[in-house]
């Protein structure tokens, strides 16, 4: 009952924070349309100091719907896996992530205005990736080679092979999840490592391996000797 309370604990924990990221992308935009605003101006402008500001509230502002749209799923998804496999640091990843993507981008983008959530994206993409294949827990090396499954074409747009395409925010916060897998390295599920890998395991003090006999067959529970029976068999 203990392991299925903390299951949905951990499931609605896991759940809040992409539901309120998506929420606030849509409100943002809902009111530079409803309201008639154009929020462009407060994305990141490189290499301007009012341009810095965009490292906070870029990230929630789109050019259409279709750029929102195409970013929405992978946030959630993304964010969701985040929270849920990396509870420890998903938010200094979450936090750092956009401040050091942001601050690249601000430093080394085009004169142009970075706006999108596609660069937290490749943050929690790289870290995500990386992170399993680092920790060599099966679970996490899992959930890396899922991400690249889904999100693995995302790599060709740290290129510039679009102009309207922000690569170098893409590029940036490649970069930065990379960092940060590197980065952290306490509290992380380290290498799964079984009571029969330990150098003082004895096979005789198993108990599961004493449902076998000799010749390696299997014996039931109902079928195993009580410890009566061997006091019995074993007089002193």
């Amino acid at each position: 009952m203990k392991s299925r309370s903390e299951f949905i604990e951990n499931l609605v924990y896991a759940s809040v924070w992409p539901m309120i990221a998506v929420f606030l992308l849509w409100l943002v935009f809902w009111v530079e349309v409803r309201l008639g605003f154009n929020f462009t101006e407060f994305g990141i402008y490189p290499r301007s100091f009012s341009g810095l500001r965009g490292i906070l509230f870029g990230p929630f502002i789109h050019g259409s719907v279709k750029h929102l749209y195409n970013n929405t799923f992978p946030v959630f998804f993304l964010m969701l896996m985040l929270m849920h496999f990396y509870r420890p640091v998903a938010l200094k990843v979450l936090f750092l992530g956009v401040a050091i993507s942001g601050f690249f981008t601000w430093l080394f983008g085009r004169e142009a205005y970075h706006i999108g959530a596609s660069g937290l994206i490749y943050v929690l993409a790289s870290f995500i990736f990386f992170k399993g294949i680092l920790s060599k827990n099966y679970r996490l090396v899992a959930l890396s080679l899922v991400t690249v499954f889904l999100y693995g074409s995302l790599l060709w747009y740290v290129l510039p092979i679009e102009e309207k395409i922000s690569w170098e925010g893409h590029a940036s916060g490649f970069i930065a999840g990379l960092f940060l897998s590197f980065l952290f390295k306490k509290d992380m599920p380290g290498p799964v490592r079984y009571v029969w890998e330990s150098e003082d395991y004895k096979v005789e003090s198993d108990p599961f391996m004493k449902h076998f006999d000799e010749k390696g067959n299997f014996i039931p529970s109902s079928e195993m000797p009580s410890n009566n029976d061997e006091r019995d068999n074993n007089p002193e």
